[in-house]
């Protein structure tokens, strides 16, 4: 049975990106694409009750047009929903990539969660569809998939660009040798230039980790170089990533160094903000 992944497009300058990714994704892992947009609440025709907006005293009327507003407002939501679809197929079926589409209602984790269940990967845009007003930020939904997907996260960058060098983020936890195999036994990494990286003060423990982590990846036939920065893991591998121009980075979503904090608290989304290259978390 072919494997699918998940590909979530909502129509913002993000969508083409996620779908060049998927795109990319799929032929170098013989995957077939499920394009999801997921409708909310409101928008697929269940909003909020108007009339307790009115004052004693409306006429029927306006209560009336009122509801017909919300059923055209619904209306063209899944209108626009089926377009947004059409429209990320045909670029997908353009670079030969096999493509089915799922419009659903409802909560986006939730949707996520349904379906994510045979899929390898979820892929998402880092922004959504304020991205051109919101620069500094990022999608509203993210940090919510973020915490709640069950399968390896691929966020997408603004742009693609062709995947050559990959930068793997590791901190000796569970997680991150658990991205290290993923990378190990996945075909989307054959022949990639592969450089794995930790942050923190050099130690014999660290180091060791760091040659497991090669082992592993050389034991699938893939070669990987191997290093420690100094410094915070968001500036040092922002740095790194933009120096040395990777094209992908890798990391476990989360950890117990100071990899963790990138993914819980207050600077849970840090390293996703700075970073200008796609990402793979892999829990």
């Amino acid at each position: 049975m072919t494997k699918k992944i998940i590909a979530l497009v909502d129509g913002s300058a993000y969508s083409k990106s996620v779908c060049d990714h998927a795109a990319w994704i799929a032929g170098r892992g013989a995957y077939t694409v499920e394009l999801m947009h997921v409708l909310g609440r409101r928008e697929g025709g269940a909003g909020s009750d108007l009339s307790g907006a009115i004052s004693l005293g409306a006429r029927s009327a306006l209560l009336e047009e009122l509801s017909n507003l919300d059923e055209q407002r619904a209306k063209l939501s899944l209108t626009r929903g089926r377009a947004i679809l059409e429209d990320a197929r045909a670029l997908l079926e353009d670079t030969g990539i096999r493509a089915t589409e799922h419009l659903r209602h409802g909560d986006l984790v939730e949707a996520i969660s349904e379906t994510e269940g045979d899929a390898e990967m979820v892929l998402v845009g880092k922004r959504g569809e304020a991205a051109n007003f919101a620069k500094g930020h990022l999608g509203s939904n993210l940090e919510r998939v973020m915490r709640t997907a069950s399968k390896p996260l691929f966020i997408a960058s603004r742009a693609f660009r062709p995947i050559e060098k990959l930068l793997i983020a590791y901190d000796g936890s569970a997680s991150a040798m658990r991205a290290v195999d993923y990378v190990a036994r996945s075909p989307l990494y054959v022949k990639l230039d592969i450089k794995i990286v930790t942050v923190g003060t050099a130690t014999d423990a660290m180091q060791k980790g760091l040659e497991d982590a090669k082992a592993m990846l050389s034991a699938a036939g893939l070669q990987a170089e191997t290093g420690i920065l100094p410094g915070q893991p968001e500036e040092a591998l922002g740095k790194l990533i933009e120096e040395a121009r990777f094209d992908h980075l890798v990391m476990g979503a989360s950890g117990h160094s100071r990899l963790r904090s990138l993914f819980v608290g207050s600077t849970s989304l840090e390293m996703i903000r700075a970073c200008k290259v796609p990402i793979l978390l892999v829990r």
